[in-house]
């Protein structure tokens, strides 16, 4: 295993980053592992530096290998920043959500292009000193990686849902029935917990940032019955799991080699009181 600064200019290049889970593990070939320090502390494991179709790509497990991290413990601003200090620019984040509308049931995929943060206490910010730095954040996901993801799934006969708004709570627990009718009063479709801030982070890094939302429930309002169980969620993902790594295979493969989109661009003019990586 190798050790890698921020500022190291031997750091492995990767140019695409993939946050996901365990079952992501076996999807890179020729993979080195590489532990990444930052000004915000280690990130969630060692990071795995591989190649998939051409492509050079950085994994991080979300919550850690062990799945030691609940939500709101995940350190988020360190895995956006080891990400692009070894090279990434553009990332790819599966994860499993909640359905807020019972059209949308487990086993469904959703490119959201919405994010609403119902967070509290997390650090979501690298310019929280020495300036004061506002970015636009009104369309939180790249456009171009949201259209290479549809396109993908659509080629691999997993028809997504194009579109809809993602809700992010604080966990680790689950919503009551009342704050699941609310958010689906609001007309938000999709309720998960780790989609922020690692969404906002990425547009300060500058970094494209794509979600792949696997519905593993119906969350507790949109049913009668027990509500949502961690057992329903594991079981559902567990089932998915084959066809959801193909996906982001094909993902990686179709994002494009040169960044046209707005996402290069969010910090230009823009005096940083630190130095990205």
């Amino acid at each position: 295993m190798s050790t890698v600064s921020q500022s190291s200019p031997s750091a492995p290049a990767a140019e695409i980053g993939v946050i996901g889970g365990s079952g992501f593990y076996s999807f890179l070939d020729d993979v080195e592992e590489v532990a990444v320090d930052t000004p915000y502390g280690p990130p969630s494991d060692r990071i795995a530096l591989g190649v998939l179709g051409g492509r050079r790509v950085a994994f991080i497990p979300r919550h850690g290998r062990d799945h030691r991290f609940p939500p709101h413990r995940i350190p988020y601003r360190a895995n956006m920043w080891a990400l692009r200090s070894l090279g990434v620019r553009q990332v790819v984040a599966p994860s499993a959500v909640g359905s807020l509308v019972p059209e949308h049931g487990p086993g469904t995929l959703v490119v959201p292009d919405q994010l609403v943060d119902r967070t509290s206490g997390r650090a979501q910010t690298y310019y929280d000193e020495g300036a004061a730095i506002h970015l636009s954040f009104a369309d939180p996901y790249c456009p171009a990686g949201r259209r290479a993801a549809v396109a993908s799934a659509r080629d691999a006969g997993w028809e997504p849902v194009d579109g809809g708004t993602l809700v992010v709570i604080e966990g680790p627990r689950f919503s009551t029935r009342a704050e699941s009718r609310w958010y689906a009063a609001q007309g938000w479709t999709l309720v998960g917990m780790t989609g922020h801030p690692e969404a906002v982070l990425a547009r300060e890094l500058a970094l494209c940032y794509t979600p792949l939302c696997l519905v593993t429930d119906l969350d507790a309002g949109i049913e009668e019955g027990e509500g949502v169980t961690m057992e329903e969620v594991l079981r559902v993902f567990a089932a998915n799991i084959d066809r959801l790594r193909v996906l982001v295979a094909e993902v990686v493969q179709s994002l494009p080699a040169t960044r046209d989109c707005f996402c290069p661009n969010v910090l230009d003019g823009m005096k940083l009181p630190l130095e990205l990586p």
